[in-house]
């Protein structure tokens, strides 16, 4: 969808099936060894968390400028990379420190990951506004409703990590 947004509206509900199936499976095994109680938090969390930053976002207490929206994208691509590489080093059976794990590091790391996260959803709000005010093609529409889903699935499944450190922890 990225590089054929016209293709959006048939791509994108494929992608939210194939996001629903990888959600429900990563939330199965949260519940499975964490209690179903750690899934409502997180979802409780995941949801205040989007309208704390949609009433942000309305009432401009943070500016979505050019500086901002690629301070914000250069972090989430710096977070995609960690990830990338702890992908590739724990096929050789290395786990990179205190991106996963308790401790005040590791948490302090945790909530890093969900405030860039949630500042995406500010980004997503933007491009709905800017869609709407160059009276963008409809299936825009449904690619940015595909990016809103990406940033609020990777602030869920962080917002459900850092839950279960936590609650591992105590």
């Amino acid at each position: 969808m990225a590089w054929k947004t016209h293709l959006s509206p048939r791509l994108a509900p494929v992608y939210a099936l194939l996001e629903g199936l990888f959600i429900g499976s990563v939330t199965a095994m949260y519940a499975a060894g964490f209690g179903a109680g750690i899934v409502f938090q997180a979802i409780l969390l995941t949801i205040a968390l989007l309208f704390m930053m949609l009433f942000v976002y309305q009432a401009g207490l943070i500016k979505v400028t050019r500086k901002f929206r690629t301070g914000i994208m250069m972090a989430t691509g710096g977070i995609f990379l960690v990830y990338l590489i702890n992908i590739g080093l724990s096929f050789f059976g290395v786990n990179m420190p205190f991106l996963h794990e308790g401790g005040l590091i590791g948490i302090g790391i945790s909530l890093f990951i969900i405030g860039i996260a949630t500042l995406n959803l500010l980004l997503d709000f933007d491009s709905f506004e800017k869609a709407a005010a160059l009276r963008a093609p409809k299936y825009f529409e449904w690619y940015c409703a595909t990016g809103l889903i990406v940033t609020l699935v990777w602030l869920y499944i962080e917002v459900l990590r850092l839950l279960a450190v936590l609650s591992s922890s105590d």
